[in-house]
């Protein structure tokens, strides 16, 4: 799995917004979660308004079975994450401000950027390009059905091949088990 789709695979919608969670975020930039927050904090005064930033709630969580039960101790969801929008992963960058946040937030962008480039193709396009992919795994099913009843005509001709050998064994068989005539005098 590449970054872009490592990435893609941390964006959730919650109330209408693409977002990132905290944990996920301080996973790639490679803090802990509480300093992210602790810096988000510091600046609240960017992250202003859901368009930026919000905090989950309890429901959120659980219908998007993202705070589950681990076993071991210290791994659950102890405070709601906050969910950072597009907007807010860009003024992310201005507050945690390090070589690697800013090379792990370029890629965030264009994660971002690639969503909403497939969400903007007009449908026709994106049916289209399913009726192709349908198209070619049709193609290919009939490519392989082709190679198996070839297979299957060939191991039919072999098991004739053998239950032809095996009756001329069994009349060969006969042949030898029946009685012979008693050669010599008959008295």
């Amino acid at each position: 799995m590449n970054e872009l789709e490592l990435v893609r695979s941390k964006i959730y919608e919650i109330r209408n917004h693409k977002v990132i969670l905290d944990f996920d975020l301080a996973e790639m930039y490679g803090t802990e979660t509480k300093q992210l927050k602790r810096a988000v904090r510091r600046n609240s005064e960017r992250f202003e308004g859901e368009d930026f930033m919000f905090e989950l709630t309890k429901e959120e969580l659980s219908r998007y079975q993202i705070g589950t039960l681990n076993k071991e101790r210290g791994q659950n969801i102890k405070y709601l994450p906050f969910a950072f929008t597009e907007l807010g992963v860009a003024m992310l960058s201005s507050v945690l401000n390090s070589k690697t946040a800013i090379e792990i937030n370029r890629g965030i962008m264009r994660a971002f950027v690639s969503l909403r480039q497939m969400l903007s193709l007009p449908k026709t396009d994106m049916l289209a390009v399913m009726e192709q992919r349908i198209e070619k795994l049709e193609n290919y099913i009939e490519e392989v059905i082709a190679d198996v009843n070839d297979v299957n005509e060939d191991t039919r001709m072999q098991i004739e091949l053998i239950n032809e050998s095996l009756a001329e064994l069994q009349a060969y068989k006969k042949i030898q088990s029946a009685p012979r005539p008693k050669i010599g005098f008959k008295t």
